[in-house]
């Protein structure tokens, strides 16, 4: 009795852990962007305009907001404010260096994501005999090129459960190992300390696969 009672709480765990921390993280990015709001003119913020507050209200702005700015982006005079926003920021010393990293970061991000995490790889880090997965982010500059080798490329390795942080590290090409794991498969690997393993390649599952048939049949 007493095991069956301990299975049928671990059961319930399995159950209710996920959607707690999926609901407790929900709420979390809702009360981050209704923060967000409270930038709004008092007068003009929803909450005093329909009187009541709506949970969540602050994505909606958020979403709208975006599209405005996306809408204003794609006119020539909305590309010439930019610019000169940019320009003017430029000016500034400490600013110019936050705001052009941020930006590039952005744009291989969103602009141009045939750049940004192209591949999974795994590689011997931080030591030999030790396997880290790691994505490939592009080829550094022909500076780091030249000291530590042509065939270089950027590797992202992120850490576990937070894969926001990690390390960059230049390394030899012919030192990774290609895996054919998508980088969503990979994350989910990293974020879940290695409980979610990656869903098994097609074809290596039907190469696996007709490799046991034809062994259960000479047997």
């Amino acid at each position: 009795m007493k095991k069956k009672l301990k299975q049928i709480f671990l059961t319930g765990l399995a159950v209710i852990i996920p959607i707690g921390l999926t609901l407790y993280i929900l709420f979390f990015l809702i009360d981050i962007m209704d923060g967000l709001l409270k930038i709004m003119p008092a007068k003009y913020h929803p909450d005093a305009l329909i009187g009541i507050h709506i949970p969540g209200l602050g994505i909606i702005v958020t979403v709208v907001l975006i599209f405005i700015c996306g809408l204003i982006m794609t006119s020539y005079i909305g590309n010439k404010i930019v610019q000169s926003g940019e320009d003017l920021v430029d000016r500034i010393p400490f600013v110019r260096n936050i705001y052009q990293a941020i930006k590039r970061l952005s744009d291989s991000m969103f602009t141009d994501r045939s750049s940004s995490f192209k591949r999974v790889v795994l590689a011997e880090f931080p030591r030999k005999g030790i396997y880290t997965i790691g994505f490939v982010t592009g080829i550094p500059n022909s500076e780091i090129r030249d000291k530590a080798g042509l065939n270089c490329i950027s590797v992202f390795f992120p850490t576990t459960p937070n894969p926001t942080s990690g390390y960059l590290i230049i390394i030899p090409e012919d030192e990774l190992v290609p895996m054919k794991m998508s980088v969503e498969e990979a994350l989910t690997f990293i974020i879940s300390v290695g409980i979610v393993s990656p869903s098994e390649h097609p074809k290596r599952r039907e190469k696996s696969q007709s490799k046991n048939d034809l062994g259960a049949v000479k047997e």
